[in-house]
């Protein structure tokens, strides 16, 4: 057999095959592996994670100091689950129905004048009579006068009265003032007195409604429900809309999902009231070693824990912890400042599921699902095998081809 020459090995193999090959003796060939293992289980650290294990977020809730301080809760009670998030109550000023035909600024009024005997404004009546054919009496007429806009004072000028303060005034009080006006100078004159355009007694609507503009209040009783159907309703998803009512130069928002859930915080609208509906939907973040990362749109007004690590697709199997599952969100305290804080759940622990169907997630919460801490020996071992079965590779394709 003729034996190649040892010139037929690569050089880039000849320091590989030195130390894999049994015939050559070499007392340090086994001692850079476990130096290269040793290494690299000590950085273990170093390998690329998703995130800190749950182990490193009490470590660093427990720290006397750290950049970023948060608090640390462990839901593991029916008591230790954080409460519902509280439905908003209304806050505007509130003030009895006032009367539907009240006047004020803006409003177009229709004004007809009735009068016997002698007419002081035309005989309109009378000719419209003769043209159709029809017997009237000769004695009465009526007479109406042009749109009369209620000016910014609040005030309107009437034929042979004057200026006249029409403004928080209703329609029938207007009548008995233009009437008394007339007295001595038409004999029994009768005076009616319509709003043509209303804007004293409306509110105005905006946003995703489907048909914005301005709405004339029928009872001076509606509702701010009430007030949307009106308009034909919300365009979209009602889980994705609040409803901002302006009032006074106070502002009240509320969820219109909250509002039909709960039918008993609805709000009565009052003339002058500027309601605007806008799309608002609530997110949560999913982080962490889940089967998926991403920002995710409630599926319903109200989300669950639960529903919320199912939509995650729960703990992935190669690198995720079901014992540390985490819930980070600013709580509002008291005083008016956020309290950073973070919710732990074990979800390794049967229980740990009846207490997640009661554990209500909240608009930007962030879901953290920790890395197991068996997954950097993993990656660990994972590395190992890369760089060290090129070796074992050579070594066997060398062993081979040399008896």
């Amino acid at each position: 057999m003729i034996r190649p020459k040892p010139t037929q090995i690569p050089r880039s193999l000849s320091s590989m095959t030195s130390c894999s090959l049994p015939r050559r003796r070499n007392a340090h060939c086994g001692t850079v592996p476990i130096l290269l293992a040793a290494t690299l289980l000590a950085g273990c650290a170093s390998l690329p994670v998703s995130g800190p294990t749950a182990h490193e977020i009490r470590t660093e809730a427990a720290a006397p100091s750290t950049p970023y301080p948060f608090r640390l809760l462990e839901v593991d009670t029916p008591t230790s689950v954080p409460p519902a998030p509280a439905i908003p109550r209304s806050t505007l000023s509130t003030m009895p129905p006032q009367p539907t035909d009240l006047l004020g600024p803006g409003d177009v009024l229709n004004i007809t004048v009735y009068e016997a005997g002698v007419s002081l404004f035309g005989t309109a009546l009378h000719a419209t009579a003769a043209a159709d054919g029809a017997a009237m009496d000769a004695s009465s007429s009526a007479e109406k006068l042009p749109p009369v806009r209620v000016d910014d004072y609040g005030y309107i000028k009437v034929p042979f009265v004057g200026r006249l303060r029409a403004a928080d005034h209703t329609a029938e009080e207007l009548q008995a003032m233009i009437q008394n006006g007339l007295h001595g100078m038409s004999q029994d004159p009768q005076v009616l007195v319509s709003v043509t355009q209303s804007i004293t007694n409306s509110i105005m609507l905006a946003g995703e409604v489907a048909k914005p503009g301005r709405l004339v209040l029928a009872t001076n009783r509606e509702s701010l429900i009430d007030s949307i159907a009106l308009a034909g309703g919300y365009r979209g998803d009602a889980k994705d809309a609040v409803a901002r009512v302006q009032r006074d130069g106070q502002s009240f928002e509320i969820r219109l999902s909250d509002l039909l859930d709960m039918p008993q915080q609805d709000i009565t609208v009052a003339p002058g009231d500027r309601i605007t509906l806008v799309s608002r939907p609530q997110t949560f973040s999913i982080l962490g070693a889940g089967n998926r990362t991403e920002e995710v749109t409630f599926p319903r007004s109200r989300l669950t824990l639960a529903e919320a690590v199912a939509v995650a697709g729960g703990a992935n199997p190669n690198a995720g912890d079901a014992a540390a599952i985490f819930v980070f969100r600013y709580v509002r305290q008291p005083d008016g400042t956020d309290q950073p804080t973070v919710y732990h759940v074990n979800m390794m622990r049967a229980g740990a599921y009846l207490l997640s169907q009661r554990f209500l997630m909240r608009d930007r919460d962030v879901l953290y699902i920790g890395n197991a801490r068996a997954n950097q020996l993993t990656k660990s071992v994972q590395l190992l095998s890369q760089l060290f079965l090129p070796l074992a590779t050579v070594r066997s394709t060398v062993g081979t081809s040399i008896p």
